[in-house]
């Protein structure tokens, strides 16, 4: 991976991606887009270039690829769970019209493309411990039907016209750097913003329900990896489960709650979100992408807390005892 493209650049994976590809690979190897350009003091736009680009535009896509000569597009832009419950026909068209124009780009520029999937491609009828890496994939969302049905299209341009197409089925992703964008487990990060500035949280998730999580460093890591993996290795290339840690509201409360004295957590479940979340696993099998291309998550529940706590600003943590 020499040059990079970011679809989707100032979202929550966005942000951070960004920030760590230009890093490894240099500012200006790094070309940001969105379809609305941030502030001036926001990450992606102050760190290097940035351009607006509506990636759904099929046109645009393909002269911006190709002046810029990315070998790997991130394709990031998409819209989330509860936001695309609320609006399916849009999330439809963003998510696979974005994915098409993308892929069709790049059978044009000879670009790899990386497409994240997630646990919402799962569905009530998947079992949910420990959710197979092959299993059965029926959705009871539309975030989740795109989810599936872009798996098997770049499974389709990779098999059909050589596009090296690649991706991740993320668990809920927990992080600092940019606000949670409309899923259904933003409650994971909402509730460190609402315990150092309000010391109370409404949860609207049940206390005990259990899903798979990330910490985003962990989650750009991935992504990045895969990239670079060796493609003879690569039997599932679209998409792999990857995990780090399951969490429930409940566990996560007490983890702040330790380190917080005083912090008040209630649930108030939203029926909408607390559905969606009933129907995704509760825990991933993530051993094919530890067997093809080594990947091994870095933090656990504490290590977590700590760092994000850390970098929201918090004064101190305290020791937790594991176990």
């Amino acid at each position: 991976m020499r040059r990079a493209l970011v679809t989707g650049a100032a979202g929550q994976i966005g942000t951070e991606l960004v920030q760590a590809l230009r890093a490894e690979l240099g500012s200006d190897r790094i070309l940001a887009t969105d379809l609305r350009e941030p502030d001036a003091d926001h990450p992606v736009v102050a760190g290097g270039p940035f351009q607006r680009l509506d990636c759904t535009d099929g046109d645009a896509m393909t002269r911006v690829t190709g002046s810029f000569g990315p070998d790997v597009v991130f394709h990031l832009a998409a819209i989330l769970s509860a936001v695309g419950e609320a609006h399916p026909e849009k999330a439809y068209a963003v998510n696979m019209g974005g994915l098409v124009q993308v892929l069709e780009a790049a059978r044009t520029n000879g670009y790899a493309v990386f497409t994240p999937s997630s646990i919402a491609a799962f569905g009530p009828g998947t079992p949910p411990d420990p959710t197979p890496q092959d299993t059965i994939q029926r959705p009871n969302t539309m975030y989740g039907v795109t989810k599936v049905a872009g798996e098997l299209l770049c499974d389709y341009y990779h098999h059909r016209f050589g596009v090296d197409t690649r991706g991740l089925r993320y668990p809920g992703l927990i992080s600092y750097s940019a606000p949670p964008g409309g899923g259904t487990t933003d409650y994971a990060v909402e509730i460190f913003h609402a315990a150092l500035e309000n010391g109370s949280y409404s949860c609207f998730l049940a206390p005990e329900t259990q899903l798979d999580m990330m910490y985003m460093p962990d989650a750009v890591r991935a992504a990045m990896e895969l990239m670079e993996a060796d493609p003879t290795r690569l039997r599932h290339r679209n998409a792999f489960n990857i995990t780090a840690m399951q969490l429930t509201p409940a566990q996560l409360a007490q983890a702040l709650q330790a380190r917080i004295p005083g912090f008040a957590v209630t649930y108030d479940p939203d029926p909408v979100r607390q559905a969606i979340a009933d129907s995704w696993p509760r825990r991933l099998d993530d051993s094919a992408a530890r067997e093809e291309w080594d990947w091994a998550p870095a933090y656990g529940l504490d290590e977590m807390v700590d760092d994000m706590l850390a970098h929201l600003g918090h004064p101190h943590t305290v020791d937790v005892p594991s176990g």
